[in-house]
């Protein structure tokens, strides 16, 4: 049924359905900065609060006088509302309309200079102790996570410490990504060749969902992984639990990790019986194999992929 032939009864009734569903799904939404999980997710939970009331100071008296004002003046049916044409200006008004905007942007460009200052990614400002190292390379159609001072590495499965810092440094192997923990910290670009950075914390033991939010080819839906946030002690436990149960990330496995294949597709060549079954573990071959990744762009290098599996080589990029 149109719109526009709707009763006034349904209309009310498809409105608060639609409210319905919204409230649902963000109250269910864990895997939100609406639900933070982090010092750095709530900072930003908060900025946006504050914006969207300042904001509203603005917007929420239009939106009130518009239809009032209307029904005023309106032209037909009887009105008493005194029409007088023979003013042109009020200081009042005047300082009323250009004033609260000029507060509004003010206050708005200090809290946006403050909070871009607080949620610097490259700023290691929560927690005393020293954070733990993180390289992250981005795949086609997976995330790898090299922890080079533990000696592992993982995919799909991102482990972290409770209560200390996380200092990740990311690149892709591929084509740009864009890496997001929405619960713990905002999303940060990667491009191959180049390395950023990013300090996440979480508060307290829990999963995460993280993902890719650059669409990058078909397998960019399952581009997804779980963080584990765990106390000290059971994230040692689970140092150890990759370490044992871990292959060795070779250059052999890695051209086959590195292949245009999702996680569900890689877990099947390299997965094992003692590793989870959405999740691969590692130990490292190469230490310095995120410096090998990040170095061979610079000498005009790249990692050739084609479409079949087995077809991965390191070597000049091909002629277009």
């Amino acid at each position: 049924m149109a719109l526009s032939r709707m009763s006034p009864k349904g209309m009310q009734v498809l409105i608060a359905a639609a409210v319905f569903t919204v409230t649902a799904q963000t109250a269910g939404a864990s895997d939100s900065f609406m639900d933070p999980q982090g010092p750095i997710a709530a900072v930003q939970k908060l900025h946006l609060f504050r914006a969207t009331v300042l904001i509203l100071i603005a917007v929420v008296p239009v939106l009130v006088l518009v239809p009032l004002i209307a029904i005023r003046y309106r032209r037909r049916s009887g009105s008493n509302a005194l029409y007088r044409p023979k003013w042109d200006f009020s200081g009042r008004l005047e300082f009323v309309m250009w004033g609260v905007p000029v507060v509004i942007v003010a206050l708005l460009s200090f809290y946006l200079w403050k909070a871009t200052h607080r949620l610097d990614p490259y700023a290691a400002r929560f927690g005393e102790t020293p954070a733990l190292n993180v390289q992250v390379v981005g795949l086609d159609w997976k995330w790898l996570f090299i922890y080079p001072d533990l000696g592992i590495a993982s995919v799909g499965e991102f482990g972290i410490p409770v209560k200390q810092q996380v200092a990740m440094t990311l690149t892709t192997d591929t084509v740009m990504q864009s890496f997001m923990i929405p619960a713990l910290a905002g999303q940060i670009y990667a491009m191959p060749g180049m390395t950023t950075q990013l300090h996440i914390v979480s508060d307290a033991p829990g999963t995460m969902q993280g993902e890719n939010t650059q669409y990058n080819g078909r397998g960019f839906t399952k581009q997804k992984f779980q963080t584990i946030a765990m106390p000290t002690e059971d994230f040692s436990t689970w140092v150890e639990k990759v370490r044992t149960n871990g292959i060795q990330l070779d250059e052999k496995t890695y051209r086959i990790l590195a292949m245009r294949s999702d996680r569900d597709e890689v877990q099947t060549a390299l997965g094992t019986a003692q590793m989870p079954g959405n999740a691969l573990y590692f130990t490292l071959g190469d230490i310095d194999l995120f410096q090998s990744i990040v170095h061979r762009y610079h000498g005009g290098e790249g990692l050739q992929v084609d479409q079949q599996p087995g077809t991965v080589e390191f070597g000049q990029e091909a002629s277009q």
